[in-house]
């Protein structure tokens, strides 16, 4: 079955919903220019509202946080995974400081966009920043998902970018991605999740058409 991740999550309600329907992950998007940041105290609100048992695994997302700023995440905030957007190295240098999971996200336009070692413990794979852009995800922009067809993948990834519960099983079937990540394709206005949306998508990603 496909895994799921929500993106973006806010409010204690949204947090409840995907631990009711056992989303595999929920991010809280750490980057201040994400109409979906949160501070770390709201974050740990949102992981204080659901038992441990329940709770999905949380994905932090940080767009080149220094050390001290991830730190300070952690210190207020358990996460299970560091999702990263900079470069290899820095990502390397994350997953040794902090000992986490890390995913590194890479922007893809053409098949040698697309990772060959594994060089983290995981990657989004998504479209591609560009010019003009404030941050680099959550823009609601596709790209040709049949790229990642014929790629070996080196770790584990998972599929981002555009993605809403009206293409999800496309997006599937032409990428045989093992899991997905939503953000703004589940959300009324920027930031603001609408409920009926995630159990859509939540109900089409785990259908292999």
């Amino acid at each position: 079955m496909t895994k799921v991740k929500i993106c973006g999550v806010r409010d204690v309600e949204t947090m409840r919903l995907c631990a009711s329907l056992a989303v595999d992950w929920v991010g809280f998007v750490f980057h201040p220019a994400s109409p979906r940041y949160v501070l770390p105290e709201q974050a740990r609100l949102l992981h204080e509202s659901v038992s441990d048992v329940l709770a999905p695994s949380r994905v932090g997302l940080f767009v080149k946080a220094d050390d001290r700023t991830i730190e300070r995440t952690l210190q207020t905030v358990p996460l299970n995974v560091l999702q990263i957007y900079d470069s290899v190295e820095r990502a390397k240098e994350i997953r040794s400081r902090f000992g986490l999971p890390v995913w590194l996200a890479r922007g893809v336009k053409s098949f040698s966009d697309l990772p060959i070692q594994a060089d983290v413990d995981g990657y989004v794979i998504e479209a591609p920043k560009q010019a003009g852009d404030d941050r680099p995800g959550g823009l609601g922009r596709t790209f040709d998902w049949t790229l990642t067809r014929k790629w070996k993948a080196p770790a584990f990834w998972m599929l981002a970018g555009g993605l809403t519960p009206f293409n999800v099983q496309e997006a599937l079937n032409a990428s045989s991605a093992p899991a997905v990540d939503v953000s703004s394709g589940v959300e009324r206005q920027a930031g603001e999740k609408s409920h009926k949306l995630i159990e859509q998508f939540v109900e089409k990603a785990r259908i292999r058409g």
